[in-house]
């Protein structure tokens, strides 16, 4: 069974290049500036590109892939606590992004359709995103 351990320091201080290339995919949507997102905006970002896809015609030949793993684990002391008793229970996972990352890639999609499912993800939430082609 994986559990969970409470993480002091875990950014990374090298970039990985790979994240900054399509791999899979003709389009990807990269981010643009420095973010955290947490578990419940992640879910709700996947929720809505999915969404978004089945709402096309040609939905059955359209392949997408979700390249952000939460590698952090927050955490939090209860309201009624005093200063010090230790760190805390996890509550929640996050991901640091930095600007370049890619973070969706798609595939079986035309510029126009790419560009609609960026411009709906920018009104749902406040990231710095552009969009990438092969």
């Amino acid at each position: 069974m994986f559990l969970d351990k409470k993480t002091h320091n875990n950014y990374r201080l090298v970039n990985k290049h790979s994240c900054h290339v399509l791999r899979h995919g003709i389009y990807g949507i990269k981010i643009c500036a420095f973010n955290r997102l947490t578990q419940l905006q992640l879910n709700s970002l996947n929720r809505s590109v999915i969404g978004i896809i089945r709402k096309f015609k040609n939905k059955k030949s359209i392949k997408f892939w979700n390249l952000i793993f939460l590698d952090l684990n927050l955490t939090k002391l209860s309201p009624e606590s005093r200063m010090g008793k230790g760190k805390g229970t996890i509550f929640s996972k996050a991901v640091f992004l930095r600007p370049g990352r890619i973070i969706f890639e798609f595939e079986g999609l035309n510029y126009q359709q790419a560009s609609s499912i960026l411009f709906k993800i920018k009104k749902l939430s406040n990231l710095k995103l552009e969009l990438v082609k092969k």
